[in-house]
């Protein structure tokens, strides 16, 4: 945007800006912080879980070491007391995550209005249920390795910094809850010490980042969103091209301030507060040679959780790499689903769909990244950022924009009144 286009929008609209004009109700406000709150209660029960499979696990091996016991009889006990408590435990930390996420989603859906109120909750709680997720599969494998000692050459030497099951602590999980990562570890990197200035700026940049995607929202993006709804009425797709084109500028630097305040602002100042030392939240994905490139390098807390919890053990187990990747995007379409369709109210499957697409733009790119020279690169990361400007984004946004406008009007009181 060049100052010709601020000073037209300026002259066509007037300010758009009104501090006072969201439709914030305080039934959304009391709501998104019981839920909040509610999460403690479920790490709590999550810690409970683990504590009892400790317990168990700490009995079996006593019993195995003691002098009477029948050696024979060691490799049966193991196997059958890891299988048939893994199953109970699986269950109680499924239903456990489970239950809070649906709660969050319940809520969400019928109870609370603002779509970006809602869509802070729906994200706190899928992270989560991801996090618990974590937290019950590594603590499945250190257990399995605990009670099979011949097994732990492949746990990570960091881990005898607190190996199991002395990590099973509300400590060390409220630590993992806090921490910007999605895999749970016994123990992480840590940095000597907090660097206040640091986090002073990281917070800084997201105030002002905030505020100019607020202001990008309502000057720029949201009377084009609106001017577009007769031509979707009207299916008018020359119409509907015409504003996604224009609509992906503003949305495309919208997005771009946005990664910036959460995975380089928000991010790297929760991991100087907790001391932790891994900060590569990302790498450079706007180089991308290709589609699978972006979504291994855009956001790699999620990444590693998929490769470590969902890709790697179903490859293990058999299943070709492509059947893999494919898990992948289709438990993500889910979680991107909830993420937009819940907090807006309306489930569309836009999101699901969008996901979907994805993996065969991959294989379709995945090619070119491997050409010999450059060229192949150029073509990929050109087909990259045009779908990723163009299509995905401002599409999305106008579809679920639309369905919202439909069913509720806007959010803003003046345009109501």
């Amino acid at each position: 945007m060049n100052l010709r286009l601020v000073v037209e929008n300026f002259m066509k609209y007037g300010v758009l800006i009104c501090i006072g004009c969201h439709d914030y109700r305080r039934i959304d406000l009391i709501l998104s912080t019981v839920l909040y709150a509610l999460v403690p209660c479920h790490l709590f029960v999550a810690y409970i879980i683990e504590l009892g499979a400790a317990q168990h696990a700490k009995g079996v091996l006593g019993r195995l070491k003691r002098s009477d016991y029948d050696p024979n009889h060691d490799l049966f006990e193991k196997s059958r007391s890891f299988q048939a408590t893994w199953y109970t435990i699986a269950w109680a930390h499924g239903i456990n995550a489970t239950f809070c996420l649906l709660v969050t989603t319940y809520v969400v859906y019928h109870h609370i209005h603002h779509p970006m109120i809602g869509s802070i909750c729906q994200v706190h709680a899928i992270i989560v249920w991801l996090k618990n997720c974590s937290y019950a599969f590594t603590n499945r494998d250190l257990r399995h390795a605990y009670l099979n000692p011949s097994s732990a050459t492949t746990i990570p030497e960091i881990y005898s910094q607190c190996p199991y099951p002395r990590n099973v602590t509300i400590s060390n999980l409220a630590y993992f809850w806090w921490a910007p990562t999605l895999v749970y570890q016994p123990v992480y990197p840590r940095s000597p010490s907090i660097r206040w200035l640091f986090v002073a700026k990281r917070l800084a940049e997201c105030f002002a980042l905030s505020m100019f995607i607020w202001l990008a929202s309502a000057q720029y993006a949201a009377p084009v969103l609106r001017n577009s709804l007769d031509k979707i009425k009207t299916l008018d797709v020359a119409s509907i091209i015409e504003r996604l084109m224009k609509l992906s500028t503003i949305s495309l630097i919208i997005w771009l301030a946005g990664f910036f305040a959460v995975f380089q602002s928000v991010l790297n100042a929760l991991a100087e507060l907790m001391r932790f030392g891994d900060r590569e939240f990302y790498t450079d994905w706007w180089n991308s040679p290709s589609v699978g490139t972006y979504w291994r390098t855009w956001n790699k807390p999620v990444y590693h959780f998929m490769r470590r919890h969902i890709y790697s053990p179903l490859v293990g187990r058999g299943f070709s790499s492509g059947f893999a990747s494919t898990m992948v995007f289709v438990f993500s379409g889910l979680l991107h689903e909830l993420l937009v369709g819940i907090p807006t109210h309306n489930i569309l499957g836009v999101a699901f769909v969008g996901m979907m697409v994805q993996l065969p733009m991959i294989y379709f790119t995945a090619p070119l990244e491997k050409m010999q020279g450059i060229n192949g690169r150029v073509v990929g990361n050109c087909i990259f950022w045009i779908s990723f400007c163009l299509v995905g984004q401002p599409l999305a946004a106008l579809m679920y924009f639309f369905a919202w406008q439909a069913k509720y009007g806007s959010v803003s009181r003046l345009e109501k009144g």
